[in-house]
């Protein structure tokens, strides 16, 4: 059984920003690198396709290219990071919608893996423990994009 397959991750947090800015940085792939802790850069490689380059904890470092699948301004930006031969690997898409209180977003941005190859082991505890990861990481990219944004000291 493929226990990585369908294996999802949802993290929503209210953000101080206005829907428009949240998307002008959701969508500002080349800059990612300023605020992910994991994703150090990114590069556009056609309308439609970037580059990311990542490192890890461990000192592994890859390059995975990604393929916009949904862009519909200012609520959803999706893309999938495909393995090796070419199959979605990873799919992530962010969700923006107005926020209770005017001038905020509520951003919500999520992770499923598969059905292609990734580096993360198959079995259920490496499976279960990237998925904790990915929400700190997805939180930490979100805060740090608006603290960004907002002249904020972190």
């Amino acid at each position: 059984m493929d226990v990585k397959t369908g294996a999802e991750v949802t993290v929503t947090v209210i953000v101080p920003l206005p829907r428009e800015k949240m998307w002008e940085l959701v969508t500002a792939v080349d800059r990612i690198g300023e605020w992910s802790p994991e994703t150090i850069g990114a590069t556009w490689d056609g309308p439609r396709r970037f580059i990311g380059h990542n490192r890890f904890p461990d000192g592994f470092e890859s390059t995975v290219t990604c393929v916009i699948t949904e862009s519909t301004a200012p609520r959803v930006f999706a893309w999938d990071a495909l393995d090796d031969a070419g199959r979605p690997g990873s799919h992530w898409r962010y969700e923006l919608r107005d926020g209770a209180e005017p001038g905020t977003t509520e951003v919500r941005h999520s992770f499923v893996h598969g059905p292609g190859r990734t580096g993360v082991p198959a079995d259920t505890d490496s499976i279960n423990d990237r998925l904790v990861t990915l929400c700190r990481i997805m939180t930490s990219t979100i805060t740090a994009m608006t603290l960004d944004s907002t002249g904020a000291t972190r």
